[in-house]
């Protein structure tokens, strides 16, 4: 659906420009931008370091883990119920920490996000303050992004209908 629409946007920006007056536009690859800029490199650098280290301590979380219910496993059948219920609980607890882990550091609002939002984001602003530095000395009408789905990343305020949306809706 919301590449059937980006299609539409496209044709209808196309269309448009055939009846008025020519609009000028242009797109960048942002990834491509990031990837050859040294500050982005940079900071790619410290991001996957700390995500090698993370994982590191996760995987011998789960080593740890492993070894300890193959030593269950081994001596279920000779604990005695109360003992077999201890180490199941400490099976269990060793699980949550893991899980726990794993959601602290790569989960949606975890470390990682919030890492990579402390050393990306200025380079993003950058970026995008110079895409729109670059389009307002060219006189281009639109900016797309052609390295995700299609992005806008720069459009000149006239071309902005949200007030007459609004006012029809109301």
């Amino acid at each position: 659906m919301k590449n059937l629409t980006s299609l539409l946007v496209l044709f209808l920006l196309f269309f448009y420009s055939e009846i008025s007056a020519q609009l000028k536009i242009g797109y960048v690859d942002s990834q491509a931008i990031m990837d050859q800029l040294p500050d982005a490199q940079d900071a790619q650098k410290k991001i996957d370091a700390q995500i090698e280290e993370w994982q590191k301590e996760l995987k011998k979380m789960q080593a740890e883990w492993k070894e300890r219910f193959d030593d269950y496993e081994r001596r279920k059948l000779i604990m005695g119920k109360q003992k077999k219920a201890e180490v199941e609980k400490e099976l269990v607890a060793m699980e949550e920490k893991i899980e726990n882990f794993k959601q602290a550091k790569f989960g949606a609002n975890g470390e990682l996000f919030k890492k990579e939002e402390e050393l990306m984001k200025p380079i993003q602003n950058q970026v995008f303050t110079v895409i729109e530095e670059v389009a307002v000395e060219h006189e281009l009408d639109f900016v797309f992004d052609r390295s995700g789905d299609l992005i806008f990343l720069y459009a000149k305020e006239e071309y902005d209908i949200t007030p007459q949306v609004l006012s029809k809706l109301q």
